[in-house]
């Protein structure tokens, strides 16, 4: 009996061992299912090396991000800082041979545009429940990010608030001659919309772009120069060089608040457009999962309130408490704007403006 007792016994913990060995390898397999089912931005393990950012957010922005995302996820982040109409043509000339991974920041028009020309890859969020529909592609092509008043920006060291220009005519004021610096339209997602939406005030009615056209040949008349980046412009105009320009509001707060720039703005008071800024993914992205998990990481609520804070962006997630006070208080009046007509006529317009308009004074700088 002793001796059938030990083997009893022997056998008894054999076989304990034995399960608790097996239940360990199911709860492990258990748990591999579990996390696969899950958000694969989440697992790193799924993310190639390096993910391609083309971006006209700057430098500031896209260092920040770099810096942190790299931190979070070991992956290289590698951007490329340039306009928006620029990331367009560029993302359309490698069609076939795909450099980027994520394009972050422009007009939503731009990516319709994009959409139409099968640049980009549909992916759906998870922050998808957070977006109004106006902030979304509806086949999640692209999803917005921030929105983007426009503003009439001048140098109040220069131009006092009683003087500053109120509205989008008052830019067509003699007194204002050689005093307006602009960013040089064509590489810029931001110019193109304003000057679109000059146009597009009468075009609405009359189906018929000549009026604007001429409204643009005035501002051309008053306009000194057009800076072939940013930071020219707002060098310029800083300098006094020229007062005036036009520009988005973020952009123009940050540059006085962190910067120290002389700038104040306007926002004009017949209205103004107000872009969707948005994110997407490059079809056939080299890196694609990396690019998910840069789009989902630039995206949480609290990548946003960090944009609203430190950048001036004004997020278009509902969900993101604590914002600042400039952004809850305040009161755009936004334009009245059919976007699919922008990206209809936007290009012709604004190839009359740059063989019609701005070419014909040939003593302006591109």
């Amino acid at each position: 009996m002793k001796i059938a007792s030990k083997n009893t016994f022997r056998s008894f913990l054999f076989l304990l061992m034995f399960s608790m060995v097996l239940t360990g390898c199911m709860a492990g397999d258990s748990g591999s299912e579990e996390g696969s089912s899950g958000n694969e931005n989440e697992d790193s393990g799924n993310l190639e090396d390096k993910v391609v950012v083309y971006s006209p957010h700057g430098k500031d922005i896209l260092s920040e991000f770099e810096k942190q995302f790299e931190a979070e996820y070991d992956v290289d982040m590698e951007f490329l800082d340039m306009g928006s109409q620029e990331v367009l043509d560029r993302v359309r000339s490698e069609k076939n041979n795909p450099q980027a991974d994520v394009w972050w920041g422009a007009p939503q028009v731009m990516f319709d545009e994009a959409k139409s020309e099968e640049l980009l890859m549909e992916y759906k969020p998870t922050y998808a429940d957070s977006l109004e529909d106006m902030y979304h592609d509806e086949e999640w092509y692209w999803t917005g990010t921030s929105q983007t008043p426009e503003v009439i920006l001048y140098n109040n060291k220069e131009v006092s608030e009683e003087e500053a220009p109120k509205d989008w005519d008052d830019l067509l004021d003699t007194k204002w001659k050689d005093e307006i610096i602009i960013r040089y339209p064509l590489a810029s997602g931001t110019m193109r919309t304003i000057y679109s939406a000059m146009i597009y005030r009468s075009y609405k009615e009359s189906q018929d772009p000549q009026e604007g056209y001429e409204w643009l040949q005035k501002l051309d008349q008053n306009t000194k120069e057009y800076s072939a980046n940013p930071e020219v412009m707002y060098n310029q105009v800083a300098k006094g060089v020229g007062t005036i320009s036009v520009w988005n509001m973020p952009d123009t707060v940050m540059l006085a608040e962190e910067k120290g720039y002389p700038f104040s703005y306007v926002i004009p008071e017949s209205g103004t457009p107000v872009l969707t800024e948005g994110i997407a993914i490059v079809k056939d992205a080299p890196h694609p999962e990396a690019a998910k998990a840069f789009y989902e990481f630039v995206n949480t609520k609290e990548a946003a309130k960090l944009l609203a804070e430190k950048f001036y962006r004004i997020p278009t997630r509902d969900d993101v408490e604590g914002l600042p006070d400039w952004i809850e208080n305040t009161e755009i009046k936004p334009m009245d704007i059919d976007w699919s007509v922008f990206q209809e006529k936007s290009p012709e317009w604004m190839e009359h403006w740059d063989q019609e308009i701005k070419s014909s004074d040939k003593d302006k700088s591109e």
